[in-house]
Protein backbone atom coordinates (compact mmCIF):
# COMPACT_ATOMS: atom_id res chain seq x y z
CA UNK A 1 0.00 0.00 0.00
CA UNK A 2 1.21 3.39 -0.91
CA UNK A 3 2.13 5.49 1.73
CA UNK A 4 -0.75 8.21 2.99
CA UNK A 5 0.50 12.00 2.41
CA UNK A 6 -2.83 13.54 3.83
CA UNK A 7 -4.12 12.10 6.87
CA UNK A 8 -7.31 13.63 8.17
CA UNK A 9 -8.55 12.55 11.30
CA UNK A 10 -12.03 13.89 12.84
CA UNK A 11 -11.70 17.54 11.64
CA UNK A 12 -13.97 19.79 12.73
CA UNK A 13 -13.78 23.78 12.22
CA UNK A 14 -15.88 26.41 13.07
CA UNK A 15 -15.77 30.07 11.68
CA UNK A 16 -17.66 33.30 13.03
CA UNK A 17 -19.03 34.39 16.14
CA UNK A 18 -22.56 34.08 18.10
CA UNK A 19 -26.00 34.51 15.57
CA UNK A 20 -23.00 34.19 12.53
CA UNK A 21 -21.31 31.12 13.83
CA UNK A 22 -21.03 28.24 10.89
CA UNK A 23 -19.54 24.93 10.92
CA UNK A 24 -17.84 24.52 8.24
CA UNK A 25 -15.87 20.99 8.31
CA UNK A 26 -17.88 18.30 10.75
CA UNK A 27 -15.81 15.08 12.04
CA UNK A 28 -13.98 15.09 8.20
CA UNK A 29 -11.81 12.27 7.75
CA UNK A 30 -9.68 11.35 4.92
CA UNK A 31 -6.37 9.38 3.44
CA UNK A 32 -5.15 10.34 0.35
CA UNK A 33 -2.15 8.28 -1.08
CA UNK A 34 1.15 10.14 -2.43
CA UNK A 35 1.33 10.44 -5.89
CA UNK A 36 -2.88 10.06 -5.94
CA UNK A 37 -4.88 12.62 -7.60
CA UNK A 38 -8.21 13.10 -5.75
CA UNK A 39 -11.12 15.80 -6.89
CA UNK A 40 -12.87 17.16 -4.31
CA UNK A 41 -16.36 17.95 -5.61
CA UNK A 42 -19.92 19.00 -4.18
CA UNK A 43 -21.91 22.10 -3.99
CA UNK A 44 -21.54 25.91 -3.03
CA UNK A 45 -20.56 26.13 0.60
CA UNK A 46 -20.32 22.64 1.08
CA UNK A 47 -16.52 23.20 2.59
CA UNK A 48 -14.49 22.18 -0.38
CA UNK A 49 -11.96 24.87 -0.02
CA UNK A 50 -11.89 25.36 3.45
CA UNK A 51 -10.94 21.39 3.40
CA UNK A 52 -7.96 22.69 1.08
CA UNK A 53 -7.45 25.47 3.19
CA UNK A 54 -6.87 23.38 5.89
CA UNK A 55 -4.72 20.55 4.11
CA UNK A 56 -2.21 24.05 3.23
CA UNK A 57 -2.31 24.93 6.91
CA UNK A 58 -3.86 27.64 6.28
CA UNK A 59 -7.01 27.32 8.26
CA UNK A 60 -6.43 25.78 11.97
CA UNK A 61 -8.58 23.23 13.34
CA UNK A 62 -10.87 23.41 16.62
CA UNK A 63 -11.04 19.65 16.72
CA UNK A 64 -9.19 16.49 15.01
CA UNK A 65 -5.92 16.06 13.53
CA UNK A 66 -4.16 17.06 10.52
CA UNK A 67 -1.06 15.39 9.29
CA UNK A 68 0.47 15.95 6.04
CA UNK A 69 3.78 14.55 4.80
CA UNK A 70 4.57 13.05 7.84
CA UNK A 71 3.95 16.06 10.02
CA UNK A 72 1.19 16.79 12.23
CA UNK A 73 0.50 20.52 12.09
CA UNK A 74 -1.99 21.44 14.98
CA UNK A 75 0.50 21.96 17.50
CA UNK A 76 3.14 23.53 15.12
CA UNK A 77 3.68 27.41 15.19
CA UNK A 78 2.39 29.58 12.39
CA UNK A 79 6.25 30.38 11.32
CA UNK A 80 6.66 26.51 11.09
CA UNK A 81 3.65 26.32 9.42
CA UNK A 82 4.75 28.58 6.46
CA UNK A 83 8.09 27.02 6.42
CA UNK A 84 6.79 23.59 6.11
CA UNK A 85 3.86 24.75 3.57
CA UNK A 86 7.00 26.68 1.21
CA UNK A 87 8.65 23.54 1.15
CA UNK A 88 6.14 20.70 0.83
CA UNK A 89 2.99 22.13 -0.72
CA UNK A 90 2.07 23.79 -3.70
CA UNK A 91 -0.93 25.90 -4.29
CA UNK A 92 -3.20 26.95 -7.31
CA UNK A 93 -6.10 29.68 -6.60
CA UNK A 94 -8.82 30.33 -9.20
CA UNK A 95 -8.23 34.08 -8.75
CA UNK A 96 -4.40 33.41 -9.81
CA UNK A 97 -3.31 35.58 -6.76
CA UNK A 98 -0.06 37.07 -8.92
CA UNK A 99 1.63 40.41 -7.47
CA UNK A 100 0.52 42.80 -10.28
CA UNK A 101 3.95 44.73 -9.61
CA UNK A 102 6.08 42.00 -10.33
CA UNK A 103 7.17 40.37 -13.87
CA UNK A 104 6.25 36.97 -14.46
CA UNK A 105 10.00 35.99 -13.25
CA UNK A 106 9.86 37.69 -10.28
CA UNK A 107 6.45 36.07 -9.15
CA UNK A 108 7.76 32.52 -9.38
CA UNK A 109 11.21 33.28 -7.60
CA UNK A 110 9.56 35.69 -4.64
CA UNK A 111 8.83 32.69 -2.71
CA UNK A 112 12.00 30.80 -3.67
CA UNK A 113 13.96 33.80 -2.66
CA UNK A 114 12.02 34.07 1.08
CA UNK A 115 12.83 30.56 1.21
CA UNK A 116 16.70 31.08 1.23
CA UNK A 117 16.84 29.37 -2.51
CA UNK A 118 20.25 29.67 -4.01
CA UNK A 119 18.65 29.92 -7.20
CA UNK A 120 15.49 31.35 -7.55
CA UNK A 121 15.93 33.09 -10.69
CA UNK A 122 17.58 30.09 -12.20
CA UNK A 123 14.78 27.90 -11.16
CA UNK A 124 11.83 30.16 -11.83
CA UNK A 125 13.02 30.76 -15.39
CA UNK A 126 13.15 27.55 -15.91
CA UNK A 127 10.15 26.51 -14.25
CA UNK A 128 8.33 29.38 -16.90
CA UNK A 129 9.88 27.54 -19.35
CA UNK A 130 8.14 24.29 -18.40
CA UNK A 131 4.69 25.72 -18.34
CA UNK A 132 5.01 27.23 -21.83
CA UNK A 133 5.80 30.57 -21.02
CA UNK A 134 9.96 31.45 -21.88
CA UNK A 135 8.95 34.68 -24.09
CA UNK A 136 6.91 35.78 -21.37
CA UNK A 137 9.06 35.84 -18.20
CA UNK A 138 9.53 39.82 -18.15
CA UNK A 139 5.94 40.56 -18.82
CA UNK A 140 3.68 41.84 -15.78
CA UNK A 141 0.28 40.19 -15.00
CA UNK A 142 -1.73 42.94 -16.51
CA UNK A 143 0.20 42.20 -20.06
CA UNK A 144 -0.93 38.71 -19.68
CA UNK A 145 -3.95 36.77 -20.35
CA UNK A 146 -6.13 34.96 -17.94
CA UNK A 147 -4.34 31.34 -19.28
CA UNK A 148 -0.91 32.72 -19.31
CA UNK A 149 -1.55 34.25 -15.49
CA UNK A 150 -2.98 30.72 -14.47
CA UNK A 151 0.39 29.33 -15.88
CA UNK A 152 2.42 31.94 -13.96
CA UNK A 153 0.66 30.62 -10.60
CA UNK A 154 1.38 27.05 -11.45
CA UNK A 155 5.07 27.54 -12.18
CA UNK A 156 5.04 29.20 -9.26
CA UNK A 157 3.35 26.60 -6.97
CA UNK A 158 5.82 24.21 -8.79
CA UNK A 159 9.00 25.85 -8.01
CA UNK A 160 9.90 24.57 -4.46
CA UNK A 161 9.42 20.89 -5.95
CA UNK A 162 6.46 20.63 -3.35
CA UNK A 163 4.86 16.92 -2.65
CA UNK A 164 1.27 17.79 -2.81
CA UNK A 165 -0.51 20.18 -4.93
CA UNK A 166 -3.09 21.79 -4.26
CA UNK A 167 -5.69 23.29 -6.88
CA UNK A 168 -9.14 25.41 -5.63
CA UNK A 169 -11.08 25.73 -9.33
CA UNK A 170 -8.09 26.38 -11.16
CA UNK A 171 -9.87 26.50 -14.37
CA UNK A 172 -12.96 28.36 -12.86
CA UNK A 173 -11.92 31.69 -14.16
CA UNK A 174 -11.01 31.00 -18.14
CA UNK A 175 -13.31 29.91 -20.88
CA UNK A 176 -13.78 26.31 -21.56
CA UNK A 177 -10.62 26.10 -24.12
CA UNK A 178 -8.02 27.62 -21.86
CA UNK A 179 -9.77 25.80 -19.06
CA UNK A 180 -8.73 22.85 -20.27
CA UNK A 181 -5.39 23.72 -21.31
CA UNK A 182 -4.52 24.43 -17.82
CA UNK A 183 -6.32 21.20 -16.71
CA UNK A 184 -3.79 19.07 -19.11
CA UNK A 185 -0.91 21.17 -17.68
CA UNK A 186 -1.90 20.51 -14.20
CA UNK A 187 -2.48 16.38 -14.53
CA UNK A 188 0.84 16.19 -16.73
CA UNK A 189 3.34 17.81 -14.14
CA UNK A 190 1.29 16.55 -11.16
CA UNK A 191 2.21 12.95 -12.86
CA UNK A 192 5.85 13.66 -14.44
CA UNK A 193 6.82 14.91 -10.24
CA UNK A 194 4.88 12.19 -8.89
CA UNK A 195 3.20 14.62 -7.14
CA UNK A 196 0.05 14.52 -4.90
CA UNK A 197 -2.38 16.78 -6.62
CA UNK A 198 -5.75 17.42 -4.76
CA UNK A 199 -8.26 19.63 -6.30
CA UNK A 200 -11.38 21.34 -6.02
CA UNK A 201 -13.93 21.91 -8.92
CA UNK A 202 -17.50 22.18 -10.25
CA UNK A 203 -16.67 21.40 -13.25
CA UNK A 204 -17.60 17.26 -13.54
CA UNK A 205 -15.27 16.60 -16.26
CA UNK A 206 -12.42 18.09 -14.90
CA UNK A 207 -13.89 15.48 -11.98
CA UNK A 208 -14.03 12.61 -13.97
CA UNK A 209 -10.20 12.87 -15.06
CA UNK A 210 -8.92 12.37 -11.44
CA UNK A 211 -8.39 8.81 -9.42
CA UNK A 212 -10.62 9.70 -7.00
CA UNK A 213 -13.65 11.62 -6.58
CA UNK A 214 -14.48 12.63 -2.71
CA UNK A 215 -18.15 14.32 -2.26
CA UNK A 216 -18.97 16.71 0.23
CA UNK A 217 -21.91 18.48 1.48
CA UNK A 218 -22.58 20.84 4.61
CA UNK A 219 -19.22 20.24 5.60
CA UNK A 220 -19.11 16.60 5.83
CA UNK A 221 -17.67 13.66 3.17
CA UNK A 222 -21.06 13.09 1.94
CA UNK A 223 -20.40 9.15 0.94
CA UNK A 224 -17.51 7.05 0.39
CA UNK A 225 -14.96 8.26 -2.52
CA UNK A 226 -16.41 7.45 -5.47
CA UNK A 227 -13.67 5.80 -7.94
CA UNK A 228 -13.17 7.18 -11.63
CA UNK A 229 -10.94 6.59 -14.53
CA UNK A 230 -8.91 8.64 -15.27
CA UNK A 231 -8.98 10.36 -18.82
CA UNK A 232 -6.12 10.94 -20.86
Amino acid sequence: MAEAVIELKDVSLTLGDGASRVHVLNGVSLDVESGEVVGIVGPSGSGKSTLLMVLAGLERVDAGTVRIAGETLNARSEDQIASFRGKNIGIVFQSFHLIPNMTALENVAVPLELSGHDDPFGVAARELAAVGLSDRVTHYPGELSGGEQQRVAIARALAPAPRILIADEPTGNLDQATGRQVADLLFAKAAERAMTLVLVTHDPGLAARCSRQVAMRSGRIEEAPVLARARA
